[in-house]
């Protein structure tokens, strides 16, 4: 029986209390019972939380009442024991790393496009202005290898820092087409997609909700194998059920 509530969530936002931020979510998310982690840096906050159903209600109850945090965006799923083995919560100079200052999403969010929408697309095989569509996985080859989108372009890149030089050595290859960035809950597609924009390639979207929103809304449409997680879960299958709680892997 899954009990045990999971939830991924992150947002771009100017944070410049972060010593008292820190301590403030730590004490929460300690009353509240909650494991994970979360991530605080100036340019915003990422979560991955797991606990009873009331103690992530009360935590995000909290944050919610902190005008930067009332519209943060929660990707829920269950599973029978908590993931996490402890609660971290953490000062990073970025909540994702890709070391180009530049791009600053806390300024201003990349084009997204809804899961729904992206289905769709995926079906007819182009955009609604009768563009190919192109899926850019933006995760590390590890990931990648779990499960991704049918016909994805997998750039084999080892770590997000890579990212920026894998797109000037193949930007031309994606010039004409759209688009759509997807990573695992949002995060570094968001990224990816504002640094393509300054790459000058046109026509970019991310995936809104990354893989596990789009799980949640569509069942998972065009996408073969499971969703990689960085927890005990390992990896989520189309229904958002944890590797350990469902049918093996083939070849496992």
């Amino acid at each position: 029986m899954s009990s045990v509530v999971n939830i991924a969530a992150y947002k771009f936002i100017p944070l410049h209390d972060l010593p008292a931020l820190r301590a403030d979510v730590l004490a929460r998310a300690e009353a509240a019972g909650l494991k994970g982690t979360v991530l605080l840096a100036e340019e915003g906050i990422n979560l991955f939380l797991a606990g009873s159903g009331s103690g992530i209600d009360t935590l995000l109850h909290w944050l919610r009442t902190d005008h930067r945090f009332a519209d943060l965006d929660v990707k829920f799923s269950c599973s029978a024991s908590v993931p996490f083995r402890k609660l971290r919560v953490k000062i990073k100079r970025e909540i994702i790393r890709m070391d180009h200052p530049a791009i600053q999403p806390q300024a201003g969010r990349a084009p997204a496009v809804a899961p729904a929408t992206l289905a769709r697309w995926l079906g007819q095989g182009a955009d609604d202005d009768g563009r190919p569509v192109v899926m850019l996985d933006t995760r590390n080859a590890f990931e990648v290898d779990a499960g991704t989108f049918q016909g994805a372009i997998d750039w084999r890149i080892a770590r997000f820092t890579q990212f920026p030089a894998a797109v000037q050595a193949h930007r031309d290859s994606l010039r004409g087409k759209t688009v759509v960035s997807f990573c695992t809950g949002g995060i570094r597609c968001e990224k990816a997609a504002l640094y393509m924009a300054e790459a000058g390639i046109e026509h970019v979207y991310q995936l809104d909700g990354g893989i596990l929103k789009y799980f949640e809304e569509t069942g998972g449409q065009g996408f073969d194998g499971r969703c990689f997680v960085f927890d005990e879960r390992i990896a989520l299958d189309p229904a958002l059920a944890p590797m350990s709680e469902a049918e093996p892997a083939a070849g496992a």
